[in-house]
C-alpha cells in the first residue's frame, strides 16, 4: 500500500515539534549558550581562532592513540601497516599543532580558504547550469560569488588573517546557529499556544 509523503512528511514534523516542546528548557539554554560563545568568538576571532586549533590538536592526538590501540589489537588483520601509519600520522600531527599552535592556525586557514575557492567555484558553475529562475539562480551565483572573493581576500592577507578569520567564522556559524535553536524553541511554544486555543474554542 502506497503512503502519502505530504502525511508522512506532517507527522515527521509533529513528531520534532513534540520532542522539542519536551525538551524546550534544554534547547532554549543550547540556543542561548550558542549565541552568546558566538558573540565572544566574533569579538576577540584571535583567542577563538587558537582555541578551535588547539581543540582539533587534541581531536588527532587522542584519536591517533585510540587507532594505535585498536590496530596493535587487530594486528593479524589485513591492512595493519596502512592502520599504524594512520594512527602514527595523527599522533605527530595532533603534537605539532599542539606544540605550535600558531601554524596550525595558519594551516586550518589555508584549508578553509581552498574550502572557499572550490565550493564558491562549485557554486557559480552550477548556478549558471541550472537557471531554472532569475531569482533562485541569482542568488545562488552571489553565493557563489562571495565565497570567492572571501577566500581569496583571506588568501592576499595570509598570515594576518589567519589571527582572526578562523574565529571569525566560527563566531557567525555559533551565533547564527544558536539564534536557529531559539526561534525553534519560540515557534513550537507558539504553536502549542495555537492548538491549546482552537482546542479550548472547540470544546
Amino acid at each position: 500500500m502506497a503512503t502519502n509523503p505530504s502525511v508522512d512528511a506532517v507527522a515527521v514534523r509533529a513528531s520534532v515539534g513534540e520532542i522539542v516542546r519536551r525538551h524546550r528548557g534544554l534547547f532554549l539554554f543550547e540556543g542561548i549558550l550558542l549565541t552568546c560563545l558566538g558573540i565572544i568568538a566574533m569579538l576577540v576571532p584571535a583567542i577563538a581562532s587558537f582555541a578551535a586549533t588547539l581543540f582539533f590538536g587534541w581531536i588527532l592526538l587522542i584519536s591517533g592513540v585510540a587507532g594505535l590501540f585498536t590496530t596493535f589489537r587487530g594486528r593479524h588483520m589485513p591492512g595493519f601497516g596502512w592502520s599504524l601509519l594512520s594512527a602514527i600520522v595523527g599522533i605527530v600531527a595532533g603534537i605539532l599543532i599542539l606544540a605550535w599552535p600558531a601554524q596550525g592556525v595558519v594551516s586550518l586557514t589555508s584549508v578553509l580558504i581552498a574550502f572557499l575557492l572550490v565550493e564558491g567555484a562549485v557554486t557559480i558553475f552550477y548556478a549558471l547550469e541550472h537557471r531554472t529562475g532569475p531569482t533562485r539562480w541569482g542568488f545562488m551565483l552571489a553565493s557563489g560569488i562571495i565565497d570567492v572573493v572571501l577566500g581569496l581576500m583571506l588568501f592576499a592577507g595570509l598570515p594576518g588573517t589567519a589571527l582572526w578569520a578562523l574565529g571569525l567564522i566560527i563566531g557567525i556559524n555559533m551565533f547564527f546557529g544558536g539564534w536557529a535553536l531559539i526561534l525553534m524553541v519560540l515557534s513550537a511554544a507558539e504553536n502549542t499556544g495555537t492548538n491549546t486555543g482552537a482546542g479550548t474554542a472547540a470544546t
